[in-house]
């Protein structure tokens, strides 16, 4: 809410008492010391001296105040400092704040974003401030307290949490409906709640019905062509990989210029946790919070809790507790899915830049340093930056070695050669960080697809923004079992298929926004991956039928574009197999080759097994698309 509008509404004034506040919701350039006369105040409310101090010099050094670092390192406990403060003004204190009062407009969730102050109807009386005063601005507010008389009755203390809470459910529907539909109402383009346009599903029924016709009456042909498109497609995606070795080494080293030296240049940074019945990562979680190298005061940390998960939530309220936590309750409607949670916290964002964790996520502490001073140096068009991922169980198995080999491949090759040459970056789900302004403005994520995160590279590239990538890591355990990393898979599969058909309902303006390099860099990577998966038993069986000719009716039973097709395939399939295992693990350290271990000989089964959840990513698509199968976690071993 802006200052001065309460006061349109016949407030005689009062609320401008309320907004002094305000003036100092964001950090101004004066050296904050102990004779300042916010340190005078929190000596007059009986903290000693040292801490004080040591406050003082800790807020000069973040840009911030005295007050805000006292409450983010636990020095001060939030109820028992606004009581006292509420005491002091001479104002009273509520300890809880009814939603179901609460003056709603367009604007009120802007309250979310700085230190809050809401208007409450009274059944009975006139309307009520509530605010959370700050001592910076301590004597003025005393001031125009007592120069307003009897009237200031109608100003009463809160803290800022029992005021968010009360703004959280007071504007849960308006900003629930804002969450799922924003996007299709502002870009439906982009919006994968529609499956297929008309012109799509006209196109693909049409190409079917050919295609059939055509393998019904002319077999040997259509099989042939199609035989030989696939062997061109697969040779362009090994070229492409096979240049992503040169640069797998030189691209992502951790670079020199990082250091935990803070500063009041720091901003806010918000960093955004959705989490669904994972009620034993929050110790795991938290502490892997608790790690990141930056002021916390200058944090916004964010758990994301459906509001019917009663265990995550308590878990989360028992762990989570420190000032820069707050938990956020999405209240229940559909779509159900990680895009649409983070949609709904994203309209509380407090910092200038924006990350998003998973909740088995273990980053480097100072990948926010890196990616801060990487936006620092970068275009004012750069709108995201990738953290590797990197799996730290690849020895519990051959499928979580192989998904090891897999990230490494994605965010340590093909990404940074991705990001070298401006192409759209297919981002990963997690260790994702953003100028929060540039992402509100392209419509944040999108709640209908599954793989948020590929949509959004791509269309962050399409509305003529850059993604990059950063070196310090995030630590991951891929699956272990079968059947989660299949039902995983599978839902990653669907997600890229919803991503290729949202951003090919208009051919032509997809490649006027990313020109012919960012076609092709979307058709090997994303589009690339989920083809290769759905067409793979095809080449395999392509193979088979050559090897069955020539064992039962020997080389004149082979034609020679056959068995030139027959080397192809074979010379096509060792390379991928061998691509992908040597792409995967060129950038990998010796301490991770060796808990690699050697299941290379799995790398054709892990291939099939890529194709099953292609397939059935497909059939899901048309009975279940906005299904969001969930991956259960455990706490690391490690």
């Amino acid at each position: 809410m802006r200052s001065g509008e309460y006061s349109k509404s016949g407030d005689g004034g009062i609320s401008s008492i309320a907004h002094v506040h305000l003036a100092s919701s964001e950090p101004t350039d004066e050296k904050v010391n102990v004779f300042s006369d916010e340190a005078r105040f929190f000596l007059r409310l009986g903290l000693g001296k040292p801490a004080v101090m040591l406050a003082a010099k800790q807020a000069s050094a973040n840009g911030t105040t005295i007050e805000c670092e006292l409450l983010s390192s636990g020095a001060l406990e939030s109820q028992a400092y606004y009581q006292a403060f509420a005491e002091d003004l001479g104002l009273n204190f509520l300890e809880t704040v009814n939603a179901k009062d609460v003056f709603l407009n367009e604007t009120i969730d802007i309250q979310l974003t700085r230190t809050p102050m809401v208007r409450l109807h009274q059944s009975a009386g006139p309307t009520l401030i509530v605010f959370s005063p700050e001592a910076v601005r301590n004597d003025e507010m005393r001031q125009r307290i007592a120069a307003a008389g009897s009237t200031a009755s109608r100003l009463a203390v809160a803290t800022p949490q029992t005021i968010r809470q009360a703004i959280w459910e007071a504007n849960q529907q308006p900003r629930l409906r804002s969450a799922v539909n924003s996007l299709y109402d502002d870009r439906p383009e982009y919006s994968a709640r529609v499956i297929l346009s008309g012109a799509q599903g006209y196109v693909s029924g049409s190409a079917t019905a050919v295609s059939a016709f055509l393998l019904a009456l002319y077999p040997f042909i259509f099989l042939t062509v199609l035989h030989i498109l696939l062997s061109c497609f697969y040779f362009t995606a090994i070229v492409m990989r096979g240049a992503a070795l040169r640069i797998s080494n030189s691209t992502h080293r951790q670079r020199d210029i990082m250091s935990p030296d803070t500063g009041p240049d720091l901003p806010i940074y918000t960093v955004l946790v959705p989490i669904y019945r994972e009620e034993r990562m929050l110790p795991q979680l938290v502490a892997a919070l608790d790690r990141i190298v930056w002021p916390k005061s200058r944090l916004d940390i964010k758990i994301i809790c459906e509001a019917d998960d009663l265990p995550t939530l308590a878990a989360a309220r028992a762990h989570a507790k420190a000032q820069h936590y707050e938990i956020v309750e999405t209240p229940a409607g559909g779509p159900r899915t990680k895009p649409k949670a983070l949609n709904y916290a994203l309209a509380a964002a407090r910092g200038e830049f924006v990350c998003v964790y998973d909740v088995e996520d273990r980053p480097h502490p100072m990948q926010l340093r890196e990616a801060y001073e990487t936006f620092q140096r970068g275009p004012d068009t750069l709108a995201c930056l990738q953290a590797p991922l990197n799996i730290a169980n690849a020895a519990e198995g051959a499928i979580s070695a192989l998904f090891a080999v897999e990230y490494a491949a994605q965010f340590r090759s093909l990404l940074p050669l991705l990001a070298r040459y401006r192409m759209p970056l297919p981002l990963g789900g997690t260790s994702n960080h953003f100028r929060a302004d540039i992402l509100k403005k392209v419509g944040g994520w999108d709640p209908f697809n599954v793989t948020e995160d590929a949509d959004l590279g791509l269309r962050l590239s399409r509305l003529g923004y850059s993604c990059g990538v950063i070196s310090s890591p995030t630590l991951e355990d891929a699956p272990v079992d079968r059947s989660i990393w299949l039902a995983q898979r599978s839902r990653w599969f669907k997600g890229w298929l919803q991503t290729i058909l949202v951003h090919t309902r208009n051919p032509a303006a997809l490649l006027r926004d990313i020109g012919p390099l960012g076609i092709l860099a979307i058709a090997l990577t994303t589009g690339g991956m989920l083809f290769s998966a759905l067409v793979h038993p095809l080449i395999v069986l392509f193979v088979l039928r050559t090897f069955w000719l020539f064992a039962f009716g020997g080389w004149e039973a082979v034609t020679p574009l056959e068995e030139i097709l027959f080397g192809v395939d074979m010379a096509n399939i060792g390379a991928s197999y061998t691509l992908f295992w040597v792409l995967g693990r060129k950038p990998m350290s010796a301490a991770e080759r060796r808990a690699l271990g050697s299941p290379w000989a799995a790398v054709p089964l892990y291939w099939l097994m890529l194709s099953i959840a292609a397939w059935r990513a497909v059939r899901e698509i048309r009975r279940n698309p906005f299904l969001w199968r969930k991956t259960p976690h455990a706490p690391a071993k490690t």
